[in-house]
């Protein structure tokens, strides 16, 4: 695994991407058919990707995607609740399915015997899905207590929900991928019936195989098994921007925890929203200098160095169908305050801002970042996973050709420059969590 890290950056764009093993079908229903051909190993995994998620949601309705990704594996016309998971099972595969901001994917790795089998199935949950009162309840309840251990019983998950709610102004981001509860506990049977009407069809939906199968062969099962279902009419949301932010917000979060937690976020672009796509990339090696492994100036600096930090973290991510943000979050020790610590982020900053990266320490970070874009590739989940997320979010997956060569590009003066446009005061959020006492709780006697 060692040798990988020292792969020449010219040899690299051939060793994430091989164009000539990856075709794109489209179907007359408006179904998308990727297929990335890896004979490594006689496995495959399949994805299917639809192109909604909790950033399309309403005020009233937050977590209907969720919930309606619980009641696909509910049963459909030829299946009872919970078979399409042991069928999957007898036949040796994995599965399981995720929501987020911009998508809700579901997915299946196999024998690459298998796909007829997978397709069947994945296809017949596309539109002929039953949704019983019964199974709903029960799902909605188990969301419920999901959020419950997840989020409101986790003072860091809280704060985080609380800090993007207050960050974004009129971006859908604002609203928790789980949902607000109270949106949970008005949430209707018939809402996820009309969501599964509207956004559930093959001309919303992308299809990824990648692993030891042939392209026009999985084409000709694809046509068998999806070929057949009807596209929906549906119109596309209507373009979104976050309002400017004219100073910075502030916001104090009180609850029982034992350690505070400082969250730091500025406003900026993304691949798809930016103007000039290389912000993007710039903004990603930004994140990767403040928090790209032990040798990352917040570990080295104010973990390490100053020990203001017990943890510091720095993020960052290019693929968003909307504006994301540029966050900072950390703990800090027992000697030190979170003023201390935000002072101590601003300070790191500050540096970037006024003294450009050496290049040696760029060298170093963008190695580190393409070694573990290199790692991903050895599995067939991850290679699936890249593409269905970029086509998404609305971008090419053809992007992915061009990832490390646009990574390489990436000048100090380019960072310097992000960071002075973006990392400003007026595009900044900052949430304090602050402890309050843990009460104890009653036992009880015998």
């Amino acid at each position: 695994m060692i040798k990988r890290l020292l792969v020449p950056f010219l040899f690299l764009p051939s060793l994430l991407f091989a164009e000539s093993l990856t075709t794109t079908f489209s179907l007359e229903n408006g179904l998308k058919l990727i297929v990335k051909e890896d004979h490594r190993a006689p496995i495959m995994t399949t994805q299917v990707w639809y192109k909604v998620g909790s950033s399309y949601e309403h005020e009233g309705i937050t977590g209907v995607s969720h919930v309606l990704e619980h009641m696909m594996f509910k049963g459909t016309k030829k299946l009872k609740a919970n078979e399409f998971s042991k069928i999957i099972a007898a036949n040796g595969g994995q599965e399981n399915a995720f929501t987020s901001r911009d998508y809700t994917a579901y997915f299946q790795t196999m024998s690459a015997d298998r796909l007829a089998i997978s397709f069947e199935l994945e296809a017949d949950r596309m539109r002929y899905l039953q949704l019983k009162e019964s199974e709903f309840i029960k799902e909605l309840n188990v969301v419920k207590e999901e959020r419950r251990l997840r989020t409101e019983d986790k003072p860091t998950a809280y704060a985080l929900e609380q800090f993007y709610a207050t960050a974004y102004r009129t971006l859908p981001y604002r609203h928790p991928v789980i949902g607000w509860m109270n949106d949970l506990d008005h949430l209707k049977l018939t809402d996820l019936a009309v969501w599964y009407k509207r956004w559930y069809a093959p001309n919303n939906a992308t299809v990824v195989v990648v692993g030891d199968v042939n392209a026009q062969q999985v084409y000709k099962l694809a046509q068998q098994y999806f070929g057949e279902l009807k596209p929906q009419p549906f119109t596309a949301p209507k373009p979104a921007i976050e309002v400017r932010q004219q100073g910075l917000v502030r916001l104090d979060i009180k609850r029982p925890a034992k350690q505070p937690y400082l969250l730091m976020g500025y406003k900026v672009p993304t691949l798809a929203t930016a103007k000039e796509p290389w912000e993007a990339y710039a903004l990603e090696i930004l994140a990767a200098v403040l928090d790209g492994g032990n040798s990352a100036r917040f570990n080295k600096d104010l973990v390490r160095g100053q020990r203001i930090a017990a943890s510091a973290d720095a993020g960052y991510s290019l693929f968003s169908r909307l504006s994301s943000l540029f966050t900072l979050d950390g703990t800090p020790t027992d000697k030190h305050t979170m003023q201390e610590l935000e002072t101590a982020f601003l300070s790191e900053i500050n540096k970037i801002k006024q003294k450009l990266v050496e290049k040696e320490e760029l060298k170093r970070i963008i190695s580190q970042v393409v070694a573990s874009i290199i790692f991903e590739q050895d599995s067939v989940y991850q290679q699936a996973t890249q593409i269905g997320m970029l086509e998404s979010v609305g971008l090419d997956f053809h992007l992915l050709e061009t990832y490390v060569s646009e990574l390489k590009k990436v000048t100090p003066e380019q960072i310097q420059q992000v960071a002075k446009k973006y990392l400003t005061e007026d595009r900044l959020t900052i949430a304090k969590l602050i402890p309050q006492k843990i009460e104890k709780q009653n036992k009880g006697t015998k």
